[in-house]
């Protein structure tokens, strides 16, 4: 009832939300097209709690966004395998008359398929027994069932696959310690470390407790191989208090920076022209959370002390450093630039001999050492 009571109308955060999704396909599919076509030819987007198409107002949802950028792009509507589900008959149904409403679904090489399944151990084995082709894998569950560890590898594990999931950090924090839903909990976080966090988490404050169990997430993707974790957090309508994340994680440092600049774009504000990646601002002290929440001025002495005394490129620089913390390309640009003027860096070419403002990702930058220049403003 509660779901569907979700899409009796299109809020806000919800449809940032299908922003962020829609804007990572868009992008995700151009990189990704051109090796899928030497391996198979398809790609996919794959969504297990899809909803109905379309909220009661009218506004489309996120399934509707993703095959209406297949049908405007040649390539794509060649393509793409899209494959929705929801356990709700109403939604799965209503969805199926949604699509069928699109102008020019017809042009699909592949018709979208829509299932009523529930998401579960079979669903999981299913994806365990095959190769898949280059999925965007997108889970939204209304709670936190059929949400697990095992579902979103079944899919990462692929060549090519990326998954954004709905993260409800609500009622998974009351979860957490509530022994009727220790499977749950268990299947999400990993049996022991739900175990550790259960017992870290008693007598935390509430935004050391947020971002304790947002870092124990994000080690858990990583120890199983999705290596690059980038979290989008979302506060409730009065604004006091977080109520879901939403949750990217890759492999591929490509996708990490393509889904950086799309969230970017959708933050609530910017902190000195970084992006907050949050939807109503907030800011944590401590792990995954603490990294996106550090300002621009800590991103200058951060590049004077981490690179001193070495001489390298532009995407050098931005490269390895970005990954983990909230500083877009173009912060870098800006803060190299800054220094440069400043005289406490070298660049080649200069700043005269490259057009006014500008600095491409090939320029070389040199450091002064450890020693050499001041640290702050």
């Amino acid at each position: 009832m509660a779901a569907k009571k979700f899409f009796e109308e299109s809020k806000e955060q919800s449809q940032v939300k299908a922003a962020i999704v829609s804007k990572y396909f868009g992008a995700w599919a151009k990189v990704i097209m051109p090796w899928a076509k030497k391996a198979g030819g398809k790609i996919a987007y794959l969504d297990l709690f899809a909803g109905p198409g379309r909220y009661k107002d009218g506004t489309k949802s996120t399934p509707i966004m993703i095959l209406e950028q297949a049908i405007s792009d040649p390539q794509m509507s060649k393509m793409l395998v899209a494959m929705f589900n929801d356990v709700d008959a109403d939604n799965s149904e209503s969805l199926e008359r949604s699509i069928g409403e699109i102008s020019g679904i017809e042009t699909l090489r592949y018709k979208p398929m829509v299932y009523n399944e529930e998401v579960g151990e079979d669903i999981v084995k299913r994806f365990e027994s095959v190769r898949l082709a280059p999925t965007l894998f997108f889970v939204d569950p209304w709670g936190y069932k059929g949400l697990s560890l095992r579902l979103i590898n079944s899919v990462l594990r692929n060549w090519g696959c990326d998954a954004i999931f709905f993260f409800n950090y609500n009622r998974i924090s009351m979860g957490i310690s509530n022994s009727l839903v220790e499977e749950h909990m268990n299947a999400l976080f990993g049996e022991q470390r739900a175990k550790s966090l259960r017992a870290a988490v008693k007598d935390l404050t509430p935004e050391v407790r947020e971002a304790t169990i947002v870092e124990e997430l994000a080690k858990a993707l990583r120890e199983m191989g999705g290596e690059y974790v980038l979290p989008f957090r979302f506060r409730n309508a009065d604004g006091k208090r977080t109520s879901h994340h939403l949750i990217f994680v890759s492999k591929n440092i490509r996708g990490y920076s393509i889904m950086k600049d799309v969230m970017a774009r959708e933050s609530s504000k910017e902190e000195q022209g970084v992006p907050t990646f949050e939807y109503n601002p907030f800011i944590l002290d401590q792990g995954i959370l603490f990294e996106l929440s550090r300002p621009l001025d800590e991103l200058r002495n951060m590049l004077l002390e981490q690179f001193a005394g070495r001489a390298l490129s532009v995407e050098d620089v931005y490269s390895p450093h970005h990954v983990g913390r909230r500083f877009i390309k173009k912060n870098y640009k800006d803060i190299l630039m800054k220094l440069e003027s400043d005289g406490i860096i070298k660049a080649s070419p200069p700043a005269a001999k490259r057009r006014s403002g500008t600095m491409a990702d090939h320029v070389i930058v040199t450091f002064p050492t450890a020693a050499s220049g001041p640290r702050s403003n």
